[in-house]
């Protein structure tokens, strides 16, 4: 698969904030740590190194372990999760929703850049050991941002009751969902892979947490991939006390609340007075502190500080981080140096900075995912057929249709000239009004406003005009960008990997870990 890079502000795609950190903007620095450079990681490494303990690489294999117990490991991944017990073993770590079949494309970038960030650091440190990491959002509630996935611009979608946490749903109903996809997949070797992936996962266990582990050791269990599930006890327990601060202190309202008032950019999530959930089966639901009690928001139950304490100290894994206090808990259970996101995730992690410092807790590196865009030979032939450049498509649609007609008419579609000329003339008449009545020079301003716009009008309606001549051209340009950009959005956000896999087959997933560079901080084209 060739390459092609371009900036991510030439895509036209993306924030300030992400062109900006790229860039390496000075107004960032206050809210990371270390700017993610190959450079740079042996003084995270020492940093990390010197705060995590034997205890908890012990709790964290041992959990890891049991997790594992019913999934058939790579050798790779086994080799992984024995090497987390040692003291120079690190992770790079990459997380996501559990997103039904995975997803948007950009959920295999992301992992993909954690498995290759590995292996370079691992050239350049050969002196110690990195494992990959997945770090399963199953605590999360938002079902309805994860029970569908797009394929061929149809919305396969899971419909159930929701409530609590996702992780922990059932996968009744997925049958109906698997019937609707098979039916769409057509035939072939590749379809056939497709078919019996989403039902090993999905079919074939019993809550989503187990189905997604499996998806994803299945398509990256061979490169040493570990996959976590946090929401568990053992690891619940060496978040206690950071817990108890969060409860009785509210740090992380204090601490974000400040950094959030001087931060330069769009703010990415507003703290809460205590930023944790209490879950039970079928119950994710707020703390809140209201009336010298806590209480969890929508049921009947309070406690006092001393009850919610003791309760704290009997079921850790009853109190669930939210947005914000989620990274805190994924850097005291994993010996991690960085983690790996797409920009809504960095805005809001660079809300943190000063929270983990309180915590005293190192802060890890923050390095944005890769993005990429995949154009198939079929696709690629179109562009060739239409004369158009790939970087082309990455314009608006009217901006790509203004932008062809212009070169394909025979005619110049640019009155420049014509309205350079009209105001020179024009400059005349304010040397004649200017030695005469104040009021006239406003009448010759009027004029002159008035025969720019004429020209600008007349300019419009030929290139309307050029439009139609050309319509069926511009029909099949309009045809291939909403290929490649369904709902006028990048490919890695709408497209699932299925489509892409009918298209490579088994070499899709070695194809894109090829290309994904996750320190080259350019966007990615692969033909």
């Amino acid at each position: 698969m060739s390459v092609q890079h371009i900036s991510y502000r030439e895509t036209n795609y993306f924030s300030d904030f992400i062109c900006d950190y790229l860039a390496g903007n000075k107004v960032l620095n206050p809210y990371y740590n270390r700017y993610p450079k190959l450079e740079n990681f042996e003084a995270q490494i020492q940093e990390k190194k010197a705060s995590f303990t034997t205890e908890n690489r012990t709790v964290l294999m041992q959990v890891l372990q049991q997790q594992y117990s019913a999934v058939k490991l790579s050798e790779a991944t086994q080799k992984n999760i024995a090497l987390l017990t040692k003291n120079n073993t690190f992770t790079i770590t990459t997380g996501h929703q559990l997103n039904l079949f995975t997803g948007p494309l950009y959920f295999l970038y992301k992992i993909l850049a954690t498995i290759n960030l590995c292996e370079e650091l691992s050239k350049k440190h050969p002196n110690e050991n990195f494992v990959p990491i997945f770090w399963m959002a199953t605590e999360d509630h938002d079902f309805l941002e994860i029970n569908h996935f797009n394929f061929k611009g149809n919305k396969i979608e899971w419909n159930r009751n929701d409530g609590g946490a996702v992780g922990e749903f059932d996968t009744k109903g997925l049958q109906a969902v698997f019937e609707i996809f098979s039916k769409q997949l057509g035939v072939g070797d590749n379809a056939n892979y497709l078919r019996q992936l989403f039902k090993s996962s999905y079919l074939n266990h019993n809550n989503l947490a187990d189905a997604t582990r499996f998806l994803a050791n299945q398509l990256f269990g061979k490169y040493g991939l570990v996959i976590i599930d946090a929401n568990s006890k053992p690891l619940k327990k060496l978040f206690k006390p950071y817990v108890k601060q969060e409860l009785l202190q509210q740090i992380t309202h204090q601490k974000v609340t400040e950094t959030i008032l001087n931060f330069p950019y769009k703010v990415q999530v507003n703290p809460r007075a205590i930023n944790l959930f209490y879950i039970k089966k079928g119950l994710r639901e707020r703390i809140v502190f209201e009336n010298n009690v806590y209480r969890v928001n929508n049921t009947e139950i309070v406690w006092n500080k001393d009850e919610i304490l003791k309760h704290l100290n009997e079921f850790p894994e009853r109190f669930s981080p939210n947005v914000l206090l989620r990274p805190l808990l994924q850097e005291i259970v994993l010996p991690n140096l960085c983690y790996i996101g797409g920009g809504g995730e960095l805005a809001y992690w660079m809300e943190l900075k000063t929270t983990f410092e309180a915590f005293q807790v190192p802060f890890p590196m923050l390095l944005l995912r890769n993005s990429a865009f995949i154009v198939t030979k079929k696709q690629n032939k179109k562009l060739a057929t239409l004369g158009l450049k790939i970087t082309d498509l990455f314009l608006s649609q009217s901006n790509l249709l203004s932008k062809t007609t212009k070169e394909l008419s025979v005619i110049i579609i640019d009155f420049t000239e014509q309205k350079k000329h009209l105001q020179k003339q024009f400059e005349g008449l304010y040397d004649i009004a200017k030695q005469t009545d104040a009021s006239f020079i406003g009448a010759v301003a009027a004029q002159e406003k008035k025969q720019l716009k004429g020209l600008n009008i007349l300019e419009k309606r030929l290139l309307t005009a050029e439009k139609r001549k050309h319509s069926e051209f511009l029909k099949r340009i309009t045809t291939l960008q909403k290929e490649l950009f369904p709902n006028q959005s990048l490919q890695e956000r709408q497209v699932n990997f299925s489509e892409l896999y009918l298209e490579y087959g088994t070499a899709l997933i070695p194809k894109l870990k090829t290309i994904l560079q996750p320190l080259n901080g350019m966007f990615l084209i692969g033909f």
